[in-house]
C-alpha cells in the first residue's frame, strides 16, 4: 500500500527571464500528484517563487549589483556616488565630470583697460608660472602582505626620502626603505591593536610618535624599535566599552612642545615631549560621546587648530584659550568628517573629507566660513571593512590646488573592476588624473604624497605600493623595479584562504600575473614549435 504523503504539494514559480532548470529539475516539477495525494484537509500548497528581485529594495522588475565589472544601482533608491535621487550611479553627471555643477576659484575681477588688453593679447603667449602637475602614475615597487592586518595610516621621513613608515590594524608599525626594496622592518610589540595615526617630530627625525585604540601614545625608537609610553587612558585594562577610551586624532605642535591627541569621547588630551608626562586635564571638543578622528595643527600659526570628528563638524580652535564651546569656528557637515587640513605651504585654505561622498574646500579661513567654497563630489562612502579615505593635499605644489584620494567605486577597465587613485584640481574640480594597475584589484583606501618628490606610496589591503611617473621610471635599471612578497604567500598563492583577514585579498593580485605568464609560456612553447617545423 502507498503511503500517503506527509506534506503539501510545492508549487515552483519561475521567472519567464530566469535560467532554464535542468532535466532533473524539469521532471520533479512536472510530477502531477494522485487526487487523493494533491489535496488534503488542513494543507494548503506551498509556492516556491524563482523569480528576480532586487538585492536592495526586495522588489522585481529591476536587479542591482556587479553585472561584470560594472556596479548597477537600485532605481528606486538615491543616487550611491551623488545622493541625489532621479538618476544612478552610472549615469551620474558627477561620474562623467567631477567638475559638474562646480564655481571655479574666483579670479579677481578689473576695470582696469591695460589689464584687459594683457589677458585678452599677451597673456596666452607667456608660459604658465605654476609647473605642470607631474603625476605618479607607474608602480615602481611594492611589498605585498607586509603587513599582517590591513594598513591604516602612512607616513613619509621627514628627512630619508626613501623611508616609508606605515601602521596597520594590529598595532604594527613598519619601516620599509622602498630604495633598497629589500630593506623592511616591522615592530610588532608597540600597541595591542589599531594603530590609528602617527607623526613625527621635526626637532627629532629619529623617533615617532603613535596613538591606537588601545589607549596609549608611544613614542617609538626607529632604530632600536624601544617604545615609550607617554600615555595610557586604560590604565586598569578592560572595564567595558562605556569605559574603553580609544585614541584617533594626533598632531605634534613643535612650538609648544606638545603631542595632541583625542579619543573616541569627544575629549583632547595633551602629552609635554620634554618629560614624557600627560598635561592638565582633557578638554571636551567635540559633542560629548563623539569620536574625534582628526587633529592638524596650522603650519604657520600652530596656535590654531583644527579638528573633526563623528558629530558631523570640523572645528577651528586657538590652543592660547582653548576650553569645552571655546572654537573659532564650526565647520558642518552632513556626515562623519573623516579627515581636515590645513594646507600645507600658507595654511590658509581647509580641506575636508566626509562621508556624503563630498570634498569641501574652504579657499582662506579669514573670508567667509558660512559655506564651503566649493563641494566635489567622489566616491569614498564605502561599507565595508576599510579604512577611511582622506583627501591629502600635494605639499610640492605651490599653488596649493593639487590632492589625492582613492575612489570606491570601482571602474570597468578592459572587462576588470580597479579601483584608481584620483588626483583632483580642488580649485576646478577637475580629475587631473586617475592612477591605476591591472593587478591592483584591491581599494587603494591610504593615500601619501610624498613631500619632497613626485613618489606617491599608497596602501592596499595589507600591501604597500610606490608609484613613480613613467618617465622617470623609463631611466631605471630594470633589475630595480621589484616586488616582494611576504609571510606565507608563496605557498598560499593556490590555496583558498581561511585566515582571519577582514578585508580584501590579494589573491586576484597573484592570479593575473600567473595567467600573464602562463600566457607567455604557451607563446614560447609555439613559437618554437613553428621553428622547428620549418
Amino acid at each position: 500500500m502507498r503511503r500517503r504523503s506527509l506534506f503539501p504539494q510545492v508549487v515552483i514559480d519561475r521567472d519567464t527571464e530566469s535560467e532554464e532548470s535542468s532535466s532533473e529539475e524539469e521532471e520533479e516539477a512536472n510530477v502531477v500528484l494522485p487526487e487523493e495525494e494533491r489535496v488534503q484537509k488542513g494543507k494548503t500548497p506551498i509556492t516556491i517563487t524563482l523569480k528576480k528581485v532586487c538585492k536592495v529594495c526586495k522588489k522585481s522588475g529591476h536587479e542591482a549589483g556587479f553585472r561584470g565589472a560594472t556596479y548597477i544601482d537600485c532605481p528606486m533608491k538615491p543616487c550611491f556616488l551623488c545622493k541625489m535621487p532621479g538618476h544612478t550611479t552610472v549615469t551620474c553627471p558627477h561620474r562623467v565630470a567631477t567638475e559638474y555643477g562646480m564655481v571655479p576659484a574666483p579670479h579677481k575681477n578689473t576695470t582696469n583697460p591695460l589689464e584687459f588688453v594683457f589677458q585678452r593679447q599677451l597673456h596666452p603667449r607667456l608660459p604658465p608660472i605654476k609647473p605642470a602637475y607631474v603625476i605618479p602614475d607607474q608602480v615602481h615597487c611594492a611589498v605585498i602582505r607586509y603587513h599582517s592586518r590591513r594598513v591604516t595610516c602612512l607616513e613619509f621621513h621627514p628627512t630619508n626620502n626613501n623611508i616609508l613608515l606605515s601602521g596597520d590594524k594590529k598595532g604594527q608599525l613598519g619601516i620599509w626603505d622602498f630604495g633598497k626594496v629589500y630593506e623592511k622592518t616591522v615592530y610588532g610589540n608597540i600597541h595591542n591593536c589599531i594603530l590609528n595615526n602617527m607623526k613625527f617630530n621635526l626637532t627629532n627625525d629619529g623617533s615617532i610618535y603613535a596613538a591606537s585604540s588601545d589607549g596609549t601614545i608611544s613614542c617609538t625608537d626607529l632604530e632600536t624599535g624601544i617604545s615609550l609610553s607617554l600615555m595610557n587612558l586604560n590604565p586598569n585594562g578592560w572595564e567595558g566599552p562605556s569605559c574603553w577610551r580609544m585614541l584617533y586624532g594626533l598632531d605634534v605642535n613643535s612650538d609648544r612642545s606638545v603631542v595632541l591627541v583625542a579619543d573616541n569621547f569627544g575629549y583632547l588630551y595633551m602629552a609635554d615631549i620634554r618629560s614624557n608626562n600627560k598635561m592638565s586635564k582633557p578638554t571636551l571638543i567635540h559633542k560629548k560621546g563623539t569620536k574625534v578622528v582628526g587633529l592638524n595643527c596650522n603650519p604657520l600659526q600652530q596656535d590654531l587648530l583644527l579638528s573633526c570628528g563623528n558629530d558631523h563638524f570640523a572645528r577651528i580652535w586657538d590652543m592660547r584659550r582653548l576650553e569645552a564651546g571655546s572654537s573659532l569656528y564650526n565647520l558642518e557637515h552632513k556626515r562623519v568628517v573623516s579627515s581636515a587640513y590645513f594646507s600645507p605651504l600658507s595654511g590658509s585654505k581647509i580641506l575636508t573629507t566626509s562621508l556624503d561622498n563630498r570634498i569641501r574646500v574652504w579657499d582662506s579661513i579669514f573670508g567667509n566660513l558660512d559655506y564651503p567654497s566649493r563641494e566635489i563630489v567622489h566616491s569614498h562612502d564605502f561599507n565595508r571593512y576599510l579604512t577611511a579615505f582622506r583627501a591629502e593635499w600635494d605639499a610640492k605644489d605651490s599653488s596649493e590646488s593639487l590632492v589625492v584620494i582613492g575612489r570606491y567605486i570601482s571602474e570597468n577597465y578592459d572587462g576588470a573592476a580597479l579601483h584608481p587613485i584620483d588626483f583632483i584640481n580642488i580649485s576646478t574640480g577637475q580629475l587631473v588624473a586617475e592612477v591605476m594597475d591591472p593587478n591592483i584589484t584591491t581599494i587603494s583606501s591610504v593615500n601619501k604624497l610624498h613631500p619632497r618628490e613626485d613618489i606617491l606610496a599608497s596602501g592596499s589591503s595589507r600591501s604597500l605600493f610606490i608609484w613613480r611617473p613613467k618617465k622617470l621610471d623609463i631611466a631605471l635599471p630594470r633589475e630595480e623595479k621589484r616586488m616582494v612578497l611576504c609571510g606565507e604567500v608563496s605557498k598560499k598563492r593556490n590555496k583558498k584562504h581561511g585566515d582571519e583577514s577582514d578585508d580584501d585579498s590579494e589573491n586576484d593580485i597573484f592570479r593575473s600575473k600567473d595567467n600573464s605568464l602562463k600566457q607567455k609560456k604557451l607563446a614560447s612553447k609555439s613559437s618554437s614549435y613553428k621553428s622547428r617545423r620549418s
